[in-house]
């Protein structure tokens, strides 16, 4: 079940977001698994409560980056773009860098609690919290015959673009 945002672009049903989920987190393992080494590596450490505290800072860092360039560089994650969801404000452009960064930091004391999740269940649109406060959107997009992808409009939308003359 896809949902019908305020502005026309359509929202991705909670299978596909699961699923994007699960895929994100087998990315990220691989890139904390090398963010972790290096750090271990250049820190000598051979313990995993050595430096523990830095150890924890510089892994948030690495996702914060992650995260953060990506939404902001074309509105998509490796996963999102595999499971065709795309991060926009609500005029469907791409994010701006301090939307970004407190978007994830919003999403990181949201979303381990499960706020977030039981969240979207009680939004008539299934948004999660930090998507509301901040006023942005996950949609479905669309692939087009160059790799550049479009967001997805709701059907009545598209509609009335494709009948007026241009």
């Amino acid at each position: 079940m896809t949902f019908a945002l305020d502005n026309g672009l359509v929202g991705p049903s909670r299978k596909r977001l699961f699923a994007c989920v699960v895929y994100e987190a087998l990315l990220l393992f691989g890139v904390l698994f090398i963010a972790g080494y290096l750090f271990d590596t250049l820190t000598q450490s051979h313990s995993g409560l050595t430096l523990r505290h830095q150890r924890q800072a510089w892994l948030t860092l690495v996702l914060g980056v992650y995260f953060v360039w990506f939404w902001t560089h074309g509105g998509q994650t490796l996963a999102m773009k595999t499971w065709h969801i795309k991060l926009v404000n609500s005029a469907g452009n791409p994010l701006g860098m301090t939307t970004a960064v407190i978007r994830f930091a919003l999403a990181l004391f949201l979303t381990p609690t499960g706020l977030s999740f039981v969240y979207s269940w009680i939004d008539r649109q299934g948004q999660f919290p930090h998507d509301r406060l901040l006023d942005t959107r996950l949609v479905i997009s669309q692939p087009t015959r160059r790799g550049v992808e479009s967001v997805l409009r709701s059907e009545s939308e598209h509609a009335e673009n494709s009948s007026s003359p241009t």
